[in-house]
């Protein structure tokens, strides 16, 4: 893993975790408290470590994957592409999975995976940048 991957890593890791704060922190924050079964924002507090190893790992895996398959060609439609295939992989399936076994509603759901995809197509432009 060179330099450049390496700054791209944590430039993901800090991305992946401030963007799942504004999606599921203060965007969906008041979906999630309504939903019984839920854990409550101290419980879930002090589970955070968890959390932040996920983001890190979700940032390298990102990071690492992108600059393996990057192509020379445009950045931002490599970037963007990138971004759809994670969320093809990623987002959908989990939020789709999470509304059959848990009690996600299905609007939470959707809501989920637009957001979500927002998310991670912005990381793909971003990582397409900084690898340009």
């Amino acid at each position: 893993m060179g330099k450049k991957c390496i700054v791209s890593a944590v430039v993901m890791f800090v991305m992946a975790w401030a963007l799942s704060f504004v999606v599921h922190g203060l965007l969906l924050g008041g979906d999630y408290a309504v939903i019984a079964g839920m854990r409550s924002p101290a419980e879930a507090q002090e589970l955070m470590g968890f959390i932040i190893l996920a983001q890190a790992f979700f940032g390298v895996a990102f990071a690492w994957i992108y600059v393996q398959g990057k192509e020379d060609r445009p950045w931002l439609p490599q970037g963007v592409r990138f971004g759809i295939a994670v969320a093809f992989l990623t987002v959908i399936p989990t939020y789709l999975i999470y509304h059959v076994v848990t009690p996600v509603p299905f609007v939470l759901a959707m809501k989920q995976i637009a957001f979500d995809t927002i998310r991670v197509v912005l990381m793909g432009a971003v990582l397409a940048w900084i690898n340009r």
